[in-house]
């Protein structure tokens, strides 16, 4: 018969120094890490997805307002409005306007966008904005989480397929669980040295579809900006696969030129006028070989937007918005003294004009009627930029500078 083991003073001390450096460890993790200055609210019941308006409303009031100064349009997420306001990600009733929702961390934001059904809100740390939390739009339950190196600050944008975190020397791309697709830019630790086609580049615009991103930058030594178009998710994610490079003429201001959108393979790109050519929108295939020029205004803001509605893209150039179609970018109709791109409502385009909402049918740009809307529009004129919208159900969602207003029909 075995004796009983036989536990030694030495024996307990060293166990009880375990325990102690495990519990101290266990503290300085969560003192440090992401979970510490984090609180979560969640709904009580998760929040339907909201019915499409089945028409137009005849009148529109302000139904309720929330601060929201990281959010450059409305960020919808399944059925709810969602606000980002210094460092709390809000999801709101669309209707009162009141808080299901909310997600804050220790820090400021540096932007939320809406994809999937939730939303994605992203925070600085010490390599930039690159941490990432994905918050289910009907409950607010933390989903898929990422950190990684960035830019400070960044740009979000989707295209239902994937979401681009874009800056002025790196961007990534993200699917749904938000693993990283690519990697291009700037790499301060590179797996696979030499695996950027390029090298100090600023990058200056970009956008994307499920098989197409297209990106300008401006690169040492090209004589004017260069429109690289690329595999938004190559086999291997810090190894860009580039379908096609090329510099865009040999003009070296061209600091308000930008990708206005990409759809399927097509890229669509606003050139400012130069000394040789009028200002243009030059729409590039799959490879960046040019396919089509259409003539555009020669006074387009620096705070350009673009919205993706039904078959065309709406772009407000500052003082219009012009209709581009999805197949291959044509100029298709033109609304003038436009305060922002608009969005699509029970099968109109409803577009933000002085004093009102022009309702606009989508197949011929006509407009049908104006909607009287009070607002203060002064300090958004001064400040060049947009008012952006977006439907939910039967609420009208206006992005006036910092602040979210809901719109609805007067009782």
């Amino acid at each position: 018969m075995l004796a009983p083991e036989r536990r030694t003073r030495a024996d307990v001390l060293a166990a009880c120094g375990i325990a102690v450096l495990v519990v101290v460890s266990a503290a300085v993790i969560w003192l440090t890490g992401d979970a510490h200055g984090t609180e979560s609210a969640v709904a009580d019941t998760p929040v339907p997805p909201a019915e499409p308006a089945l028409a137009v409303p005849d009148t529109l009031v302000e139904a309720w307002r929330a601060n929201s100064d990281t959010t450059p349009t409305p960020v919808v997420a399944g059925g709810v409005a969602v606000t980002g306001n210094g460092d709390t990600v809000t999801g709101r009733d669309a209707v009162t306007g009141q808080e299901l929702w909310h997600y804050r961390r220790d820090r400021a934001l540096c932007g939320v966008v809406g994809a999937w059904n939730t939303a994605v809100a992203v925070y600085p740390d010490g390599r930039g904005c690159g941490q990432v939390t994905q918050l289910d739009g009907s409950t607010g339950i933390r989903q898929a989480q990422r950190s990684s190196d960035a830019d400070d600050p960044v740009t979000l944008s989707q295209d239902g397929t994937y979401l681009t975190s874009f800056g002025d020397a790196r961007l990534e791309v993200w699917r749904s669980d938000l693993v990283r697709t690519l990697e291009y830019g700037r790499v301060d630790a590179p797996v696979n040295p030499g695996a950027q086609p390029r090298s100090g580049c600023t990058l200056l615009s970009a956008a994307s579809s499920s098989s197409r991103l297209s990106v300008l930058e401006s690169c040492p030594g090209d004589p004017a900006i260069r429109l690289s178009i690329l595999n938004p998710a190559p086999k291997e994610n810090t190894a860009p696969q580039e379908y096609g490079s090329v510099v865009l003429g040999t003009e070296g201001d061209t600091a308000d030129a930008r990708v206005l959108a990409v759809s399927g393979e097509r890229t669509a790109v606003y050139l400012p006028a130069t000394a040789d050519a009028a200002a243009a929108v030059v729409v590039y295939d799959g490879t960046g070989v040019e396919s089509a020029r259409f003539p555009a205004p020669a006074d387009v803001s620096p705070t350009t937007a673009v919205e993706r509605t039904g078959s065309f893209f709406s772009w407000w150039t500052g003082s219009q918005v012009i209709a581009l179609r999805t197949t291959d970018f044509t100029p298709a109709w033109t609304v003038q003294d436009a305060l922002g791109p608009g969005t699509q409502m029970a099968g109109r385009f409803l577009v933000p004009v002085t004093g009102a909402v022009a309702v606009i049918d989508t197949t011929t740009g006509t407009e049908v009627e104006r909607i009287p809307v009070s607002r203060n529009e002064e300090p958004i004129r001064m400040g060049g930029r947009p008012i952006t919208s977006a439907a939910l159900g039967d609420t009208l969602l206006e992005q006036r500078g910092d602040e979210l207003v809901a719109l609805r029909a007067d009782g």
